[in-house]
């Protein structure tokens, strides 16, 4: 289905990095603790267009390569392998042992100014779109006739799954505020868990041999 391949490994790759806290999970909780619910909704719904900035641009950027050069997608494809695994052995060996921190913001909630915010939070975050250029090309098929439509569905899919889950935490978090702060252990593991997927995932492209 639109030249995709593995697209099970790319769902259950792409929740875990959404579970895994990262700069918009932060940003959001910090929203939704100290400015209410309706605050970390904005902020979820802003970092979701933000996301959509960057499928847009894998999407139609890595296209345009594939038309020009093979041999440059592969180029990108086999750096994309090297930069999940970077990052896959990055969080199976930090050691980082601080909790959570949220810093607290302005009482009174501007949605739209939370809105606005959020995206260009998210926009502004360089390791956003290097992330999208490494994550996508790994579970596209290289005979597909039609490649932006393939980098379009599964960022699509990824900013979908994202969002659904950072409007979870921003609904649920206000009650579970102090567990948040403090819940370094939960943060370790889906750390070392997502990183060994990354792992995997960079080995696996590294030895597939072209078809």
């Amino acid at each position: 289905m639109f030249g995709i391949e593995n697209f099970s490994a790319f769902i259950i790759a792409g929740v875990l990095l959404n579970l895994t806290p990262g700069a918009d999970t932060m940003y959001i909780l910090g929203r939704s603790l100290s400015q209410g619910r309706k605050a970390g909704v904005y902020s979820a719904l802003g970092i979701a267009i933000g996301c959509f900035f960057h499928v847009f641009l894998a999407a139609f950027g890595l296209s345009v390569i594939i038309s020009k050069s093979q041999l440059a997608f592969d180029i990108i494809k086999y750096l994309g392998a090297g930069y999940l695994f970077y990052l896959g052995l990055k969080m199976l060996l930090n050691k980082d042992k601080s909790a959570f921190e949220i810093s607290q913001m302005e009482e009174k909630p501007d949605s739209k100014k939370i809105f606005i915010s959020g995206v260009i939070t998210n926009i502004m975050n360089p390791k956003v779109a290097l992330f999208f250029i490494a994550f996508l090309p790994q579970f596209v098929q290289k005979g597909c006739s039609n490649h932006s439509l393939s980098f379009l569905f599964l960022g699509f899919t990824f900013n979908f799954t994202g969002t659904v889950w950072n409007l979870i935490l921003a609904t649920f978090s206000s009650a579970l505020s102090s567990k948040i702060r403090s819940n370094y252990s939960l943060r370790k593991w889906l750390d070392k868990f997502t990183g060994l997927i990354f792992i995997l995932l960079g080995l696996k492209l590294a030895f597939t041999k072209s078809k």
